[in-house]
Parts: C-alpha cells; structure tokens; sequence
C-alpha cells in the first residue's frame, strides 16, 4: 500500500509538499527584456531547473551562446527569431521548441511587437551556464 503524503512536520516546522510562487524575482536588465524567475537559482536555490516568465521587447537580442544547459521556450504572445547552428527561423505564438546543451543560438525580437514567452532550462540558467560570445 502507498501512502500520500501531503505535508509533514520537520523540526517543528509544518513542511508542505508543494511550493506556490507568489513573488517571482526580477532579474535586472539593461536590454528592455522583462525577466520573472518563478523557480531557479535566484528563487529557491534549485540548480536543477529554472522556470521565467519574459517578455522581450521590439529590437530586443542577445549574443550568440553556447549554453551548458537544455532551454525550452514556449511562445505565448508575439513571435520570436531564432538562429540555431546556423538555421534562421521565426516562432509565433502558441509554438516551442527545445533547443540541446552546448548548442549555439541566439535569440532576437527584431519585430515591431513584444514577445511575451516562458523559459525553462535544465539545469538552471545562469550567466556562467550560457556562455554568451563576447560582443
């Protein structure tokens, strides 16, 4: 027979055995980009995944990377430019894709709306992880 847990008591502290994100943190920019980290290591301190919520602006990009880690994008308003190994192409709402480890992209919004889209990485973003190209 399996129990359930639900919650259980540690030290004198209830435990619970999930975690409602209220708060995300903002990650501070200087491109325009909107960055909500939900989980991830400014958050929780998990290593293993990081979940953003971002809104990229009109002529927003980044520099080339080769990231250490996985990248799923999902795209819930707008579009945004992809190019991955070499390969161009543009995402629209509704779409996403996983882009593998060590891997070089780069991400763009040369469009004349914002690009609203979730991020998860595996493990979790950091700068360190991504190793942009200098520009």
């Amino acid at each position: 027979m399996m129990l359930k847990l639900k919650d259980f008591t540690f030290n004198g502290f209830n435990m619970k055995n999930y975690i409602i994100q209220k708060s995300p943190y903002v990650v501070p920019t200087n491109d325009g980009k909107s960055i909500k980290e939900h989980f991830g290591l400014a958050t929780d301190k998990n290593a293993n995944i990081s979940i953003a919520h971002m809104i990229a602006p009109p002529g927003w990009s980044e520099p080339f990377q080769k990231p250490l880690f996985e990248e799923y994008t999902v795209i819930l308003k707008g579009k945004k430019q992809f190019i991955v190994d070499g390969d161009t192409f543009v995402l629209n709402a509704g779409e996403s894709i996983k882009i593998n480890r060590n891997t070089r992209v780069q991400y763009s919004n040369p469009f004349l709306e914002p690009c609203e889209y979730l991020a998860i990485c595996t493990p979790a973003f950091s700068v360190e992880l991504a190793t942009r190209e200098e520009t």
